[in-house]
């Protein structure tokens, strides 16, 4: 599929290649933490101010898991309760953190007037599959379990996230339709890696092979499975599933400069075959990893704003 990048998105990818900084599969992954973490002073704009920030640290079987909470300035409360957001940041698994996507998290409050929780799960290559899987499944049963404490409606409960995080919003609301984990009102897959088979043909066009390369995906692969037989556990590749029937609604996103557009586009044709609503947005002259560099790239924060008011929509 052709791809044509966005002016300033081709700018920002311009000035990525010129900046000269180390591919990410060349380095350990503390060190990529570290390059990814600093780049956002460049791309991501500045916070907005909020009612409240605090951090949480949600009890699970292997030690805490740490969170941090935003609450907006006019949340839409009913009986003192408002709507929450759980969000899975993106990295591959490897990377990111809370402090990565604080920003969008700022602003997803703001745009959704809801509450947004972001989750620090755990990372591989030291928690490897599925520790992330059971770190997002045990922090929303928790949520959901202190609601009322946390100011949160457990009846208007949604999960989000991007990239990876996608992955890990869609395996959290597989779970819930089967069970084990709270009803979901609905779930935000920005860019969702859904599929460890890579046999979408997004993956080896030369156009989609931007900051996001075919070679830092095998890189995150290799580092977050333990073989190939995980490729095929729906809790590593929710694609996997067989039925997505009785799922929540959904606001899938995909870039057209990115390898994981292939299955993101398939996945919501596949939900919305299955019954389930779908908002479907795409965005085909942006690449992966848009979405949080809303100082630079225009596009992210109309993304941003049409989700929060697709989040209003749901609950």
């Amino acid at each position: 599929m052709p791809v044509v990048l966005d002016p300033d998105a081709a700018a920002v990818y311009k000035a990525f290649q010129e900046a000269g900084r180390p591919a990410y599969e060349t380095l350990t992954a503390a060190e990529a933490r570290a390059y990814y973490l600093q780049a956002r002073f460049a791309t991501n704009p500045e916070p907005p101010e909020l009612a409240r920030v605090a951090s949480l640290s949600i009890p699970a079987p292997h030690g805490a898991i740490p969170a941090r909470i935003y609450v907006p300035k006019q949340p839409r409360r009913e009986d003192g309760l408002a709507p929450a957001l759980v969000f899975f940041h993106g990295g591959g698994w490897v990377i990111g953190d809370l402090d990565s996507h604080d920003v969008v998290c700022r602003q997803l409050a703001i745009e959704g007037a809801l509450i947004v929780i972001a989750i620090d799960y755990r990372l591989a290559p030291e928690h490897k599959f599925p520790a992330a899987t059971d770190d997002a499944i045990a922090a929303t049963k928790w949520i959901a379990a202190h609601a009322r404490e946390l100011g949160v409606d457990a009846a208007r409960l949604s999960v989000g996230g991007d990239s990876a995080g996608g992955n890990l919003a869609a395996v959290v609301a597989l779970a819930a339709r089967d069970g084990d984990s709270p009803e979901i009102a609905g779930q935000v897959l920005i860019y969702p890696a859904v599929d460890f088979a890579m046999t979408h043909g997004s993956h080896s066009e030369p156009e989609t092979s931007v900051l996001l390369t075919h070679g830092v995906i095998r890189w995150f692969r290799d580092h977050y499975l333990n073989g190939a037989a995980d490729t095929h556990d729906w809790r590593a590749s929710p694609a996997r599933a067989e039925n997505l029937a009785g799922l929540p609604p959904a606001y899938v996103l995909t870039a057209g400069a990115d390898p994981l557009r292939d299955e993101g586009s398939e996945y919501a044709a596949r939900l919305k075959q299955a019954g389930v609503p779908v908002t479907y947005k795409h965005f085909p002259g942006q690449f992966h990893g848009f979405f949080t560099m809303g100082k630079l790239l225009q596009q992210a924060n109309v993304a941003v704003s049409e989700i929060g008011a697709w989040l209003k929509a749901v609950g």
